[in-house]
């Protein structure tokens, strides 16, 4: 847990909180740029809430730099938002570092309190909050909606959990001593997050970082720096106290110098961090010389099993669902198919019918659209490359397979039969609309495939023998299993994964305890 020192800094603790009105100006002696405050952005969005300066020490501070931020539907630019750099990483570490010095004296009931505060307001502003969603991410506004509840209801329940911090009482073996353990705050938490959840995957963090006593500065993914400069505005209006909840937004040229700098921080205690593997390592690396707990939540490569025994009719409702929400975009999507031979035929047949039927691709705010865009061009060749390979070593496109006419970001939903376990689809996590369907003959043949991967973040697998679903929910090799259900994610439940999946869970009861640490006191001469 970090020591509490007397630091000299242009942004110190006893600064007030902005008022939401307002953008604050900080002291003359701050050396920073210009302050903009609000985006424009397009009709339609909140004015309000479309902030663009990074949110430090409770106030609203510009960069020397911007950077743009475009709608990946449309392309167009939603607005310029600060290009944040070391100084401010620092400037945001040391804020929080300050504030946490107080912060972890506030009792469990005012922390709690707070945070159902900006729980309140999240649901106030739900609609503003979806659309902000919709816009720097292109996810179909019904599922922004959806995001923002999932992610209003970690703060609500971390505001819970705050007040259940509980620590021990340990008998001893000689009667003039006496053993407890206490649970206290570790310190400043550096959270960087991904852009396909923008709102929740900040919340499920920040919630139990602020439950448990710590401070937290949070750097947003470069595509979607709105939504947690909303969660700022709406944090400051709860009353969070300054320096409490800081964001720093940084173009991806700045992002691995502003990554580094907070990983290597020494006033820094915790980094949490959702994102790729290969980023993980890297973060866990530079953590590693100052020895800081982290958390990490890493890539997936989801397998979806259909046994014989499976109602295919469920089983396809599922794979609907677990596939091609956020257009296939999430951690916990199904990326492998692994179809039973005495059902294949079946199952392709009625998940073709169901993808050509009830998806419907289109700009996110299209009240019909399902399916919106990937959120770059970098991810649409990934796409592509997966697909192209597949069919160059005897794939079959059952349907889909191409870029959409609708824009150059957009992907059509796509299913390949024939796959095998040498194709990319079936070795790298795809992140895209594309369903590879493998067929098998024997349970012990499709776990072993499911098992083969270096990642085990989810798995799911359809079965309607009671035997069997025993056997494979214990040998699958992933941090989460859904069974005879293709959407597992819950503020009430763990989440995580293992092998290079991440290490550590969120949210749930357990999600607190990785911003705790345990104290043990042994009282003598009684």
């Amino acid at each position: 847990m970090a020591a509490c020192l007397r630091l000299r800094s242009c942004l110190a603790p006893h600064l007030r909180r902005a008022p939401p009105s307002r953008i604050c100006r900080p002291r003359a002696d701050c050396p920073v740029a210009p302050i903009r405050g609000y985006a424009r952005g397009p009709a339609g969005l909140s004015s309000a809430l479309l902030r663009t300066d990074g949110f430090v020490g409770g106030l609203w501070v510009s960069a020397a730099a911007t950077f743009p931020v475009h709608d990946p539907a449309s392309g167009a630019e939603l607005g310029l938002v600060a290009d944040c750099g070391v100084p401010e990483a620092r400037a945001a570490v040391r804020a929080a570092y300050e504030a946490f010095c107080s912060w972890r004296g506030v009792s469990a009931k005012e922390r709690s309190s707070l945070l159902r505060k900006w729980y309140d307001l999240m649901i106030q502003n739900k609609d503003d909050l979806a659309k902000i969603i919709t816009a720097e991410s292109g996810k179909p506004l019904k599922e922004a909606q959806g995001e923002i509840l999932y992610s209003a209801n970690f703060l609500e329940w971390f505001s819970e959990e705050a007040r259940r911090v509980y620590g021990d009482i340990i008998s001893t073996p000689t009667k003039e001593r006496r053993a407890f353990v206490l649970k206290q705050p570790l310190g400043v938490a550096a959270v960087i997050t991904p852009w396909n959840f923008p709102s929740a995957m900040i919340t499920r963090k920040v919630g139990a970082a602020l439950a448990a006593g710590c401070t937290v500065v949070v750097k947003p993914a470069e595509d979607t720096p709105f939504s947690a400069l909303a969660l700022a505005e709406l944090a400051n209006q709860a009353g969070i106290p300054p320096g409490v909840y800081n964001v720093i937004p940084c173009s991806q040229k700045k992002a691995k110098e502003v990554g580094e700098a907070l990983c290597t921080d020494p006033l820094v205690s915790k980094i949490s961090f959702t994102g790729s593997t290969a980023t993980g390592k890297v973060l866990l690396h530079h953590a590693a010389n100052s020895v800081k707990r982290v958390s990490m939540e890493l890539g997936g490569h989801a397998p979806f099993i259909v046994f014989d025994s499976a109602n295919v009719d469920q089983a396809v409702a599922g794979a609907m669902a677990s596939k091609f929400r956020n257009s296939g975009q999430t951690c916990v999507c199904s990326n492998r198919f692994l179809v039973q031979s005495g059902i294949h035929d079946s199952f392709v047949k009625k998940f073709a019918e169901a993808i050509e039927t009830n998806l419907h691709v289109g700009n996110g705010f299209e009240e019909r659209t399902t399916q919106g865009p990937l959120i770059n061009a970098k991810a649409v060749e990934k796409v592509e490359k997966h697909v192209h390979d597949a069919i160059s070593k005897g794939a079959t496109v059952v349907t889909g397979g191409k870029r959409h006419h609708v824009g150059k970001n957009f992907f059509e939903p796509t299913l390949l039969s024939n796959v095998t376990r040498d194709m990319l689809c079936s070795q790298e996590e795809t992140f895209g609309p594309v369903a590879p369907v493998i067929k098998f003959n024997t349970e012990e043949e499709a776990v072993a495939i499911a098992n083969a991967a270096d990642v085990g973040l989810a798995g799911y697998f359809y079965s309607q023998d009671p035997a069997q679903i025993w056997r494979v929910a214990e040998q699958l090799e992933v941090g989460m299993v859904g069974v005879n259900e293709g959407l597992i994610s819950s503020v009430e439940c763990p989440f995580g994964g293992v092998k290079q999946s991440g290490l550590g869970r969120e949210g749930s009861k357990y999600g607190i305890d990785e911003y705790l640490e345990l104290k043990y006191v042994c009282f003598g001469g009684l």
